[in-house]
């Protein structure tokens, strides 16, 4: 996704954009030729189709990184294999407020509701011939579903947080914006997704948002809010497109340079704009810093015939001083360095209803799904039979499905599952810090407990 200027408008506090430098005849009173007003930075097509790129940029940051090692790190599947402690701290669920991973991800996702805020509040306005009615109500169907993607995150991370529906540009519109509950954030995501709905065409775009993706979204917020019949609903509109199947062998998504039939949304690189996560996966020998190793019993799920089966292309081996190294290889296409990052993909809507099904008695269906990712994979039929036997076999699933994506960990805290399988007792640390920094900027923001 090409990065532009207009993304430190997006982020930050003062509207920036390029402009052709001029020579200035009043040496005393130069003009600021990159500095735009607030209201004029988003002004016509060519402003507004960058504006809305500058969105998707950093929501690419916060999941180039970040957000996938919140996801996977403190789950089982994966250890830190290095000795930086903010990924230590990670690794160990022992999270502290001034970690800078979180630090990070803060920032980077408020930036990005920023961004999506300016979209928001300048399209209306926006009267240009060369943006036909149809793309600017998709760029800003684009810009709520954006917002809504980011808010979901933060409140699955954080809880309840501060939600910033206009543009902040200066440092007094950010004080004093209290957190809201998790519920109230949730709403408010629902809300942007409905929105982003009506506005969105049908259509098979993969790395921009069209209605699938909202509505995959969608299923995934309802399963996390444990609404099992609207969860049901959303995913069926997403498995019933004929515009997404589950691509065979397993990790064809992956293996394709991008935008297989699989992928429901996911963000996008290139060599000029790299994704470097295979060099966090990938041994020294291979170019890589292996800060990211998976566990042996990871390993033994994956190579598993019966529970990995095709899934064993996760793993990958080399030999480094004669003895084999076995390496995570989500991310195969270190050479080219544009491997996406995966957010919806259908796999996860099988098993999202899989799991709403169950959870509403109607086994038989729930039983179908699950088994639609297991013949994929190439593993036989579940035995499971009862509604308490589905639900751990869908949840083991998910865990050799996305068992290097930002899963796991969500996984196992909005099911309530975190203390009995990693022994993380402590319900307070379900949920991250409130990072240092920002409590100290507003003291109107209050630190979660247990921090």
């Amino acid at each position: 996704m090409k990065k532009t200027l207009f993304r430190f408008l997006l982020a930050g506090q003062v509207a920036a954009a390029a402009l052709s430098l001029s020579a200035c005849n009043d040496l005393l009173e130069p003009t600021p030729v990159q500095q735009l007003p607030d209201n004029q930075a988003i002004k016509d097509a060519g402003s507004a189709r960058a504006a809305t790129i500058g969105v998707y940029d950093r929501v690419q940051a916060y999941y180039q990184l970040n957000w996938p090692v919140l996801g996977f790190l403190p789950g089982e599947n994966v250890r830190f294999n290095g000795t930086l402690n903010q990924f230590l701290q990670i690794d160990q669920n022992q999270l502290s407020a001034d970690n800078v991973l979180i630090t990070e991800a803060w920032t980077q996702m408020y930036q990005a509701v920023n961004g999506a805020n300016n979209v928001i509040a300048a399209l209306p306005g926006i009267n240009d011939p060369l943006l036909p009615v149809a793309e600017k109500n998709h760029l800003l169907g684009e810009a709520y579903f954006l917002r809504a993607l980011v808010y979901f995150d933060l409140g699955r991370g954080w809880g309840g947080v501060p939600l910033a529906l206009t543009p902040t540009r200066s440092k007094a519109n950010g004080q004093g914006l209290r957190r809201s509950t998790q519920a109230q954030t949730y709403d408010q995501v629902l809300a942007d997704l409905a929105q982003a709905e009506t506005l969105l065409p049908e259509a098979a775009t993969r790395n921009r948002a069209v209605k699938a993706a909202a509505r995959a979204l969608r299923a995934r917020l309802h399963l996390y809010r444990q609404q099992w019949a609207e969860a049901e609903a959303s995913a069926t509109q997403v498995i019933a497109s004929t515009n997404y199947r589950l691509v065979t062998p397993y990790r064809t998504f992956s293996t394709t340079p991008f935008l297989s039939q699989e992928s429901v949304f996911e963000l996008t690189f290139s060599n000029s704009d790299a994704n470097t996560m295979w060099n966090n996966w990938f041994p020294s020998a291979l170019g890589g810093q292996f800060n990211f190793q998976p566990v042996p019993a990871a390993i033994a799920l994956l190579n598993d015939p019966a529970v990995g089966g095709s899934r064993a292309a996760l793993l990958a081996s080399t030999v480094i001083a004669g003895s084999a190294v076995t390496y995570g290889n989500l991310y195969s296409r270190s050479a080219q360095r544009d491997d996406p990052s995966y957010v919806l993909r259908l796999a996860e809507q099988y098993l999202i209803r899989a799991e709403a099904f169950a959870r509403q008695a109607k086994l038989p269906e729930a039983i179908a799904d699950l088994n639609a990712v297991r013949t994929r994979a190439g593993v036989g039929a579940t035995t499971a039979t009862t509604t308490a036997q589905l639900l751990l076999a869908i949840e083991n699933e998910r865990r050799v499905e996305f068992a290097f994506e930002a899963d796991r960990w969500f996984d196992l805290v909005r099911t309530g599952r975190a203390g009995d399988v990693l022994g993380v007792t402590d319900q307070r640390r379900w949920l991250f810090p409130i990072p240092f920094n920002d409590l100290v900027a507003d003291p109107d923001l209050v630190q979660n407990p247990g921090y």
